[in-house]
């Protein structure tokens, strides 16, 4: 008879107790192993008409209890023992006596449930300081600020687990986070790089704490996340026993019990995707060391499905937080002392709470850009984002708002003349194009014609007069001609771009290019042409950096320029302008306030002496406020004009 059968015999021929239960008459043949994680064995001090039944448990050692059975049997073993004085229980021993917390893993959650009681003698067992027991997090992150965002909520949900030490190096820790980005290949080969790296550790754990290589107390647990995860997860898992837990985007909360599922020997792995999840109800953890800086999520998920782009399939269809919550969000850190917040989405001012509106109104009144199409019909229409961006900067008149990464084709007139009256509101502007040419934004799905696309941009520039714009741009998309790229080179010098990212053209599975097209343009060819692109904008984007010199700009303070720290100070201009300047004391502009060097935090006036490519530099005049400078401004603006 296996030692499974003899168990189970043993224990239903027991002698039934006054109370109900079965002694166990097995207890001294066989010693169960200590459980993995020695915080399940945790429990209150026993009344004292139970420690007597519990007392033949008192001389289990670590040592002892390491020795003897396998993970079955020691589930059997511990699901027979119960306290004396309990209520009667049925004959089935997989009963659950009450929830643990955080809850093992499913396939094991009534069997562990009566396993406490083991540990009542604390002093014996060779455990973990309960500091340390849950394990201490290590963290990267890949790609867009998005994924920095999304690593923010989950270390706000581990720390609401317990897990309150971070690390930071990944020698030190006992799990491991590596937040990733799916959108082109480049991204995704140094992610498997570090994935290399990660596992060398937890491999060769035993050989790196003997060698002082390592320094956390047990192999580390690897998780991947974000948008890799959801695409590559069977090969993620497939990868040699690299990984131990998958998790996309839309699971994170489920992060907690996945990592318990290791403890267990399962792989843990969640990557369903929601039409709900947007973790309206989670305050992140903020992980930047710029402290007056931060990022809010106010939607996930994309409706455009461009044929090149990957993201509806990793990330899902578009849902958008209740305006409420972001406000609240907003105003916790106003209170914290951030001075500007990017809001964040896939498709940003797609923005549409349906949620806090009584009475919403019908689709067909979604107002896109004049030219633009949608691939994706509006059902209802609640509070856009223009409704958003007007209760934030009301609300928060001294803090600046900027957002990213947007779509051309929702940029209707009421959010521009926003833009342009609130003086809290960043006049800068994010416009991917991905390309010049009528033909290869049609094979992208793109919803829109190069004429389209410079009609908008005129239309801005004739509303906000000195909106700075940024964009993305692709070289090499599938069928893209020589004239097709002359055509995104004159684009680019004639829209005059601040900013803009620009690739090579990376297939992705599951897109409809990948289903649909070829991949046709050459690898040698398409860097070429991503040279050419690049040196076409350093062209016009070097005539708007010199055209900023002479004037004075506003300029939230960041921190020291780490070209000279101990004289100068940076910061960025409303256009995204990065700027840095010489430290030294200067007034305030409310004549309240005594001289002293500006410090993080502070608005400063400064004229600009000096530009480069990608830069500005210059001498500080004054510290201010939004409100402040609005007013001078506007009161220059108004003599100059008569």
């Amino acid at each position: 008879m296996d030692l499974d059968k003899k168990l189970i015999k043993s224990f239903l021929s027991a002698d039934l107790r006054s109370d109900g239960q079965r002694d166990l008459k097995l207890l001294s043949e066989y010693t169960p192993p200590l459980l993995p994680d020695s915080s399940l064995l945790t429990s209150p001090p026993l009344p004292a008409t139970q420690t007597a039944m519990a007392a033949p448990l008192a001389p289990l050692t670590a040592a002892r209890l390491g020795r003897g059975l396998g993970q079955r049997h020691r589930v059997l073993l511990l699901a027979s023992v119960r306290h004396y004085g309990a209520l009667p229980a049925p004959l089935s021993v997989l009963a659950p006596r009450r929830r643990l917390a955080p809850p093992p893993p499913r396939h094991l959650t009534r069997s562990l449930a009566a396993a406490t009681v083991v540990s009542e003698p604390q002093a014996d067992l060779e455990s973990v300081p309960a500091t340390v027991s849950k394990g201490r997090i290590y963290h990267e992150t890949y790609g867009c600020q998005m994924n920095v965002n999304d690593m923010e909520i989950v270390l706000s949900i581990m720390k609401k687990e317990g897990y309150n030490d971070i690390v930071p190096d990944p020698e030190s820790a006992e799990i491991i986070f590596i937040n990733t980005c799916a959108i082109r290949e480049n991204a995704e080969q140094k992610v498997w790089q570090r994935l290399n790296y990660f596992w060398f550790l937890k491999r060769q754990w035993k050989a790196n704490v003997a060698g002082g290589r390592s320094k956390s107390l047990r192999p580390p647990k690897i998780a991947v996340l974000g948008c890799m995860a959801e695409r590559l997860k069977e090969k993620i898992l497939d990868s040699d026993k690299m990984v131990d837990v998958v998790c996309g985007p839309d699971a994170y909360r489920d992060l907690p019990r996945l990592l318990q599922e290791v403890d267990y020997g399962q792989k843990g792995i969640n990557t369903l995707l929601s039409l709900e999840e947007t973790y309206a109800d989670i305050t992140p953890v903020r992980i930047s060391d710029n402290s007056v800086t931060a990022f809010v999520s106010i939607m996930r998920g994309c409706n455009n499905m461009c044929s090149f782009c990957i993201v509806p399939f990793t990330r899902g269809r578009e849902r958008s937080r209740p305006v409420s919550s972001v406000v609240r969000e907003v105003g916790e850190l106003w209170d914290a002392g951030v001075k500007e917040v990017m809001l964040l989405g896939q498709n940003v001012n797609s923005y549409n709470d349906t949620s806090e509106v009584e009475e919403l109104e019908p689709g067909k009144n979604w107002q896109l850009s004049k030219g633009f199409s949608s691939r994706c019909k509006v059902k209802n229409m609640g509070s856009r984002f223009a409704d958003l961006l007007d209760q934030l900067s009301l609300e928060y008149p001294e803090m600046w708002f900027r957002f990213t990464s947007p779509h051309p084709k929702d940029f209707p007139d009421e959010l521009l003349y926003l833009m342009r009256d609130r003086h809290n509101i960043c006049k800068q502007i994010h416009l991917p194009a991905q390309s010049g040419s009528t033909e290869v934004l049609e094979r992208m799905k793109r919803g829109y014609t190069r004429e389209a696309y410079l009609e908008l941009v005129q239309k801005i520039r004739n509303v906000i007069p000195d909106v700075g714009l940024s964009s993305d741009f692709i070289s090499g998309f599938c069928g893209e001609t020589e004239d097709d790229h002359a055509d995104t080179l004159s684009l680019v010098r004639a829209v005059g771009y601040d900013m803009a990212y620009m690739f090579s053209y990376s297939m992705r599975e599951k897109t409809h290019a990948h289903r649909n097209y070829e991949d046709d343009v050459p690898d040698d060819v398409k860097q070429r042409r991503l040279t050419e692109l690049i040196n076409t904008f350093r062209e016009t984007t070097r005539k708007i950096y010199d055209s900023q010199v002479g004037t004075t700009q506003l300029v939230l303070v960041e921190g020291p320029n780490k070209r000279a720290p101990e004289t100068e100070l940076f910061g960025k201009t409303d256009r995204g302008h990065r700027v840095s300047f010489t430290s030294l004391p200067v007034p305030h502009t409310s004549e309240r306030d005594g001289a002293r060097k500006p410090v993080v935090g502070d608005l400063v006036e400064v004229k600009i002496l000096r530009s480069s490519t990608a830069s500005l530099s210059g001498e500080p005049i004054a510290r201010t406020s939004l409100g402040m400078y609005c007013k001078n401004h506007a009161s220059d603006a108004s003599a100059v004009a008569a």
